[in-house]
């Protein structure tokens, strides 16, 4: 087992088999001391984030491979916090995208001349590259295939598979009686064919759930969706 990236909240390691180990870590994203999954650093250590995050994501991956999505999932080891993916190449250096349901966060703040807090939004999708340095920019699909990241076809293939599986965590968090506002994934090339397919994870830290009005935090919401 070779440690092939050090990462913010996860280590990344390559098998013997040409498949990777990630290694979930218990650091969490946010600026002092305080947690925020949107943020770029490491603001804080919580005992228990990454087993917490790892069972959410593998709670979900199952799921979605249920369904017949690609995803990079193999299967995980929560007493080691660790998940066996498939390798895969990412667009460029990465990119994120963003599904929507609801105008909060950095939407509300781009967009709070036209819409309001809270205003409904139909699984709106947003790409963004991963880039600390320039805050995470939003791009458009004309962009990134000018800028040879991806191709329009490829990005249509994104968006429609964002919004399958932004249903599928939507569908399941409201048999909790949870609503999910917004979530974030990222995607890869996978396999010979390059398939678009879901890589990295899906736990509290991407996403933004309520009960009513309550913000749900990460780590309850993982005790919610798996305990309750």
């Amino acid at each position: 087992m070779k440690l092939v990236y050090t990462g913010k909240t996860k280590d990344v390691y390559q098998l013997n088999d040409g498949n990777f180990l990630l290694k979930f870590k218990d650091d969490v994203t946010g600026e002092n001391g305080v947690f925020d999954p949107g943020a770029n650093t490491v603001g804080l250590s919580i005992e228990g984030a990454g087993r917490a995050g790892l069972r959410l994501t593998t709670f979900f991956f199952e799921k979605i491979n249920e369904k017949g999505i690609p995803t990079h999932f193999v299967s995980s080891n929560i007493d080691q916090n660790t998940m066996t993916v498939l390798p895969a190449t990412v667009f460029g250096k990465g990119v994120e995208v963003i599904c929507r349901y609801k105008a909060v966060g950095s939407f509300l703040r781009r967009y709070g001349m036209y819409a309001t807090e809270g205003q409904s939004l139909d699984a709106y999708v947003e790409v963004t590259l991963k880039d600390d340095d320039r805050n995470d920019p939003l791009i458009t699909d004309e962009a990134l295939e000018m800028l040879g990241i991806m191709t329009k076809e490829e990005y249509k293939t994104l968006t429609a598979l964002t919004k399958e599986i932004g249903s599928v965590v939507k569908e399941e968090l409201a048999k909790k009686d949870l609503e999910l506002y917004d979530i974030k994934f990222e995607f890869g090339r996978v396999g010979e064919d390059n398939h678009i397919a879901l890589i990295d994870e899906i736990s509290g830290g991407n996403m933004r759930a309520y009960r009513g009005n309550e913000y749900i935090e990460p780590l309850k919401l993982e005790e919610i969706m798996l305990n309750d």
